[in-house]
């Protein structure tokens, strides 16, 4: 009989954290990125968008139904009759005494990526993954969301002078 999925899963978790670690003392936000200040999760046409909200400006970031979901339950505090992908890896990351320090998303030939920086004891290690798996992540450990001022700039869209924007 094979093992719960939830033991693989910590265990690749445990595993991947502490392979390439590095000491938490030399690994630092980088200044140059801006802080999100605000995700919303709001309905268009084609489906569910983040409006990822900073500086007056918002970068739209589609998403499927299942991951807009996961986000807003975190964002409100809410609770889903079982937990999805998200809410098993912060329970797993915390089992485990780990955390998500940050996320940054970027943006390269048109696709958006994540990477997620998680500590585990002293070490950190940065992810590689989907934009709204970060987002989500890091919401769900209440840890900053940041971007480059140049993907604010180039994909943002300013909320001020076009209001409508939220609702796309």
């Amino acid at each position: 009989m094979s093992r719960p999925p939830v033991y693989l899963i910590a265990c690749c978790v445990a595993a991947l954290a502490l392979s390439a670690s590095v000491p938490a003392a030399e690994k630092k936000p980088d200044a140059s990125l801006v802080k999100i200040e605000k995700v919303d999760v709001v309905s268009s046409p084609v489906g569910p968008v983040l409006m990822l909200q900073a500086r007056s400006r918002a970068i739209p970031v589609f998403v499927d139904p299942v991951v807009a979901e996961s986000i807003q339950a975190a964002l409100t505090g809410g609770k889903l009759a079982r937990p999805l992908t998200h809410d098993l890896m912060r329970s797993v990351l915390q089992g485990f005494d780990g955390k998500v320090t940050q996320a940054v998303v970027t943006l390269k030939e048109r696709t958006f990526y994540g990477a997620l920086t998680v500590s585990l004891g002293k070490s950190i290690k940065v992810f590689d993954s989907r934009s709204s798996d970060a987002i989500a992540l890091a919401i769900h450990f209440k840890a900053p969301i940041l971007v480059s001022p140049e993907l604010l700039d180039s994909a943002g869209i300013d909320l001020q002078a076009a209001p409508d924007a939220r609702m796309l």
